[in-house]
């Protein structure tokens, strides 16, 4: 049997080389109302583990408020630099400026970043740091940075998205997915797990789109086929209100990810098959206390 090459972050954290271990992460927070109440009811009672907000989305305030002071939350920022609704949009916090690269014709964020026609590092750059600027002057004890839609999956944007975190002690999301590599190669990955950043293993997405009878089973099938070692899954929970339903076409998604999350029975066939949920607060603690060592050294 071919040895496995365990992750760092997880031996230092005390895991098996053949242990499964996932977190299971809530995009979206404060995109709209039905994301928050979702997510502070999952991460009380269904499988999430944590959240990450998006600072730029008109409902960021009122999770700021229900955030602030809270050191038991694993809630990060979801660095927003596209807005993809038609009837609902949301803009740059640091700057108005069409120069910046960051406006589309309507004055907000691009829908997607193919569709961007000038991309100002600097303007970039600004714009993630004043997100988590925004984020930590509210009062949220931010324990992670990630991405929306991908969007730091750029050349340009990689290296100041993984700085940002270094320069905090704070993760920030990288996975060994082709995606990753393609935009960052192999050997800047090495290099960032050698600065003490964790590097995620593996990526999933909750299932696309299945039929509504066949939510549970599929997710069950999800867990079940979790690979060994540090996989980040991603969700996108939210409650079934008017405001969801207006915005997002993929709302009844949306919703059915928040009911299968919380669903006794799915939470009780997780933790049967042994794969350990884990928040982001660890590995957090690794990185400001020094401790992943890529070459497993002490």
């Amino acid at each position: 049997m071919q040895a496995v090459t365990q992750n760092p972050a997880l031996r230092e954290l005390g895991f098996a080389p053949q242990d499964r271990v996932v977190i299971v992460h809530a995009d979206d927070v404060g995109m709209c109302g039905a994301t928050i109440d979702a997510f502070f009811e999952l991460l009380a009672d269904g499988l999430t583990s944590a959240g990450s907000v998006m600072v730029p989305c008109p409902w960021f305030p009122d999770v700021a408020t229900r955030c602030r002071g809270r050191t038991d939350l694993d809630l990060g920022v979801h660095l927003t630099l596209t807005s993809e609704w038609d009837g609902y949009r949301w803009g740059p916090i640091s700057s108005r400026d069409p120069a910046s690269g960051l406006l589309d014709e309507e004055g907000y964020f691009y829908r997607n970043q193919d569709r961007w026609r000038t991309s100002d590092p600097e303007s970039a750059r600004c714009e993630i740091t004043a997100q988590v600027d925004r984020a930590e002057a509210a009062g949220i004890d931010v324990t992670h940075v990630d991405t929306h839609m991908g969007a730091v999956l750029n050349s340009s944007l990689t290296d100041d998205y993984v700085r940002l975190g270094v320069a905090r002690r704070t993760p920030v999301l990288v996975t060994r997915d082709p995606a990753w590599i393609d935009a960052a190669t192999e050997p800047k990955l090495a290099t960032w797990e050698q600065q003490g950043v964790p590097i995620f293993d593996h990526i999933r997405v909750m299932p696309q789109n299945p039929p509504a009878t066949d939510w549970l089973a599929l997710t069950k099938q999800l867990f079940d086929e979790l690979p060994v070692g540090l996989t980040y899954l991603i969700t996108h929970p939210a409650s079934d209100t008017p405001e969801l339903q207006a915005i997002a076409g993929d709302w009844r998604q949306r919703v059915a990810e928040f009911e299968t999350l919380r669903d006794p029975e799915l939470v009780r066939y997780v933790r049967a098959l042994g794969v350990q949920v884990v928040g982001w607060r660890p590995f957090r603690d690794l990185m400001r206390n020094g401790c992943i060592n890529a070459e497993g050294e002490a």
